[in-house]
């Protein structure tokens, strides 16, 4: 006999085949088919909870949860609390990652061929915003004590890389109001000192931890990067429909920074031909130091060949003028080219200095000095 493991909803559940299903009040969406399964008493996927606009969210068991600086190519530690995003910007390279979760499930053993093959079948975009894989809490925090332990121990004997929480998806996407795994992992963060940490988010729920983030802030280098890529509304709704709006966004940029925790903008993706022109840079620069930022970080548009079919339709319908262009420009890795890279960060950069913004990133920063350092220590040896 298969027994229902409880687990805590909003709304009422039953038990099928070992799979809590969540009953909504509305009907599901049809990527929530592909977590139906025949009657078998194997290992499945748990539904935790579906919500109104359609998301649903899966249990997802964990072993390790920080991300080594050498496997992303990036110059420090990152912290994904969720793979998916409710938020679903058109541009965000990890819509993909879905797969290889799903993978490694198959390769477990929690779901079969038969069902990775629907899943391989479906509509993978939009599944990226409608279905959010939720690390496990407990996994979470044990796979966290051992990663901190690793990286304590790299810390002392080479370059001490600093922690990014949320490189890939939101940590305070709507999710985090019900299932608090960022919260969890900045509370156990909270008994470390000594850290660089970064937080990246385009959500108003940040503030909800306010409280946590002034400790956080007295025991490491603590940035927040708010993410934001125009203060035009109308942009904000093609490219990213189901986030804040900017206003809302420099609101909580603005009970960051006056409850004195370091925050700024980080703006990316910068869009050519749209977020790229003086006026619009001048206006979100503006309104960054007129709500307290403290920096502003840009960075121009990647796009991957895999978020070509989402993203370009966009520019054909609403910017025709530039689809060519962005066709030929984004044919190869994913890179803008260089010498455009370069134009608009100096642009950014003379922009600023009219507003009296610095540009930087804080947590790169502190990982060169951390770098310089060590390369220092040579000569005092």
């Amino acid at each position: 006999m298969v027994q229902c493991i409880p687990l805590r909803v909003v709304t009422s559940a039953s038990c099928v085949a070992g799979v809590v299903v969540v009953e909504s009040a509305t009907p599901r969406r049809h990527q929530a088919e592909f977590f139906k399964v025949r009657e078998q008493t194997r290992p499945a996927l748990n539904v935790l909870d579906e919500r109104r606009r359609g998301a649903t969210f899966v249990e997802h068991q964990v072993k390790s949860l920080i991300n080594a600086p050498e496997s992303t190519g990036m110059g420090f530690w990152s912290i994904n609390p969720y793979v998916g995003c409710e938020f679903g910007c058109t541009y965000c390279y990890a819509r993909y990652a879905h797969q290889y979760v799903m993978r490694r499930a198959r390769d477990a053993g929690k779901i079969d061929q038969q069902d990775f093959s629907k899943y391989q079948a479906s509509d993978t975009w939009d599944i990226f915003e409608h279905t959010i894989f939720i690390k496990q809490r407990h996994a979470v925090l044990a796979a966290l004590d051992r990663d901190l332990y690793r990286i304590k121990q790299r810390n002392q004997h080479g370059r001490v890389y600093p922690i990014v929480i949320g490189t890939a998806t939101d940590p305070y996407q709507p999710a985090e109001k019900t299932f608090q795994i960022t919260r969890a992992v900045l509370e156990r963060l909270n008994r470390e000192r000594g850290l660089a940490l970064g937080i990246i988010t385009k959500s108003t729920q940040v503030s909800r931890d306010i409280d946590l983030l002034e400790e956080l802030q007295k025991k490491h280098d603590l940035t927040v990067y708010v993410s934001l890529i125009t203060t035009d509304p109308e942009i904000i709704r093609l490219f990213e429909a189901r986030s804040p709006l900017p206003h809302v966004r420099l609101k909580t940029l603005r009970q960051l920074t006056d409850a004195n925790i370091h925050a700024g903008l980080i703006v990316a993706p910068i869009l050519p031909g749209i977020t790229d022109t003086i006026p619009r840079i001048g206006a979100l620069l503006q309104a960054a130091k007129d709500h307290g930022g403290q920096f502003a970080n840009p960075s121009p548009l990647r796009m991957y060949p895999a978020l070509h079919r989402g993203f370009l339709p966009i520019i054909e319908e609403h910017f025709p003028e530039l689809y060519e262009k962005y066709r030929r420009a984004y044919r190869g890795t994913g890179a803008a080219p260089r010498s455009y890279t370069d134009a608009i960060v100096r642009r950014f950069k003379r922009i600023a200095v009219e507003f009296g913004i610095p540009v930087r990133d804080p947590v790169l920063e502190r990982s060169s000095r951390d770098a310089d350092s060590d390369q220092l220590r040579l000569f005092d040896e």
